[in-house]
């Protein structure tokens, strides 16, 4: 099991990717590591922080994709319909965008830092663009 480290704004998050249920996903993130961008609120899809990837091609279709993903799941919206995305959520959400309802695929579980969940998405509302980098973890 690969682990993965999300340092966001303040915080330190370890999850798992989801390589049985959303293979081609992971892999393709993990081409992408080491990735830094910056998490802003989600507009349309309640308790969540999205970094934007405009139209960067992932190579990608729909795999393990959902609309209602749990509070530590990070989803990859390959693009289409919208632009490109990671939709991190850190409470009660619906991913959507102005086009309507999306789907993203789930490749991504937290395990450790749930207790920083509401203090992130909070800070991010309030404070705004927070950095965020994921790197591979050692172990």
């Amino acid at each position: 099991m690969k682990k993965i480290i999300m340092n966001a704004g303040p915080y330190r998050f370890v999850g798992r990717l989801e390589e049985e249920r959303a293979p081609r996903t992971c892999e393709r993130f993990l081409q992408m590591l080491p990735l830094k961008n910056k998490g802003i609120h989600s507009r349309w899809s309640g308790e969540a922080v999205w970094i934007p990837l405009g139209d960067f091609d992932t190579g990608l279709t729909f795999e393990n994709h959902t609309s209602h993903a749990s509070r530590g799941d990070i989803l990859l919206y390959p693009g289409g319909f919208s632009e490109t995305e990671f939709l991190f959520v850190y409470g009660s959400s619906s991913f959507a965008s102005k086009m309507g309802q999306l789907a993203g695929n789930h490749f991504f579980t937290l395990l450790e830092g749930h207790e920083h969940l509401e203090a992130f998405g909070k800070l991010v509302l309030w404070e705004g663009a927070q950095d965020i980098e994921f790197t591979l973890a050692d172990d």
